[in-house]
């Protein structure tokens, strides 16, 4: 009797369902079929499927500066900045992870023109987001009132998959890490200056007459912010050259 094909790993299925639903030629967004299917997807997703161990303690290893354990996984635990972790990006989406040492903040920032969808993978983090009321004006740079969707919402993993639009969902928001905690992006389309999708991100003005809306006024990147980068340790991907 022939040996069975190994099981397909949850971040190929994650690319694979990505890839049929974002992929080029496709007209306006995605349905709410589409989106409880990626949704499904990233609620059974777990560090481990990723290449990340969110548990061990970095202390534990001979050499406590290491970002990786001895089996090759990324160590959560040991992460003292910011650090993204890419998976895959092309014309119409990426995937990525974002593991935050315990404190770090990600500045208050937007996602124009996209859905995402973001799974914590471990750990907990402070969220804050805000919708636009109106189209914001830019002269030069973009402002205008918008109104809080959620404030100081603690997310703990294990927690569901969540999903913002470009005018819903609170597609303005910040992240404080509570712990050392890691977060899965999916973005459809990624970040692109070239096709008008910029990263912005903004300071608050509360309006006292107002409650629960802000100013929001473009700023420069703050000079404290800083990211960086970690090779993806998880399962290889295969990747359809066609369209990515």
């Amino acid at each position: 009797m022939a040996m069975e094909s190994m099981e397909m790993s949850k971040v190929q299925q994650l690319y694979d369902a990505c890839n049929i639903i974002f992929s080029s030629g496709k007209e306006g967004f995605p349905t709410l079929r589409h989106i409880r299917l990626l949704q499904d997807i990233l609620d059974d997703m777990n560090p481990m499927d990723v290449g990340i161990d969110g548990l061990s303690d970095a202390r534990s290893l001979e050499e406590e500066s290491s970002l990786r354990s001895p089996d090759g996984l990324i160590l959560g635990q040991a992460v003292s900045q910011i650090t993204y972790v890419h998976v895959h990006e092309c014309d119409d989406f990426s995937i990525g992870i974002f593991c935050f040492p315990a404190g770090a903040t990600f500045p208050l920032h937007d996602h124009p023109h996209m859905v995402v969808l973001s799974k914590l993978l471990y750990g907990s983090a402070l969220m804050k987001s805000y919708d636009w009321t109106t189209t914001p004006n830019s002269y030069p740079r973009k402002s205008g009132i918008a109104k809080m969707v959620a404030e100081d919402r603690v997310l703990e993993a294990p927690c569901k998959a969540s999903v913002l639009f470009s005018r819903s969902g609170g597609n303005i928001h910040s992240f404080t890490a509570l712990t050392p905690c890691a977060i899965l992006d999916v973005l459809a389309p990624p970040y692109s200056e070239e096709f008008d999708r910029p990263s912005t991100y903004f300071a608050e003005i509360p309006i006292p007459s107002l409650s629960g809306y802000a100013v929001l006024e473009e700023i420069d990147l703050p000079d404290d912010f800083r990211v960086a980068g970690a090779a993806y340790a998880g399962p290889e991907l295969t990747v359809e050259s066609d369209y990515c």
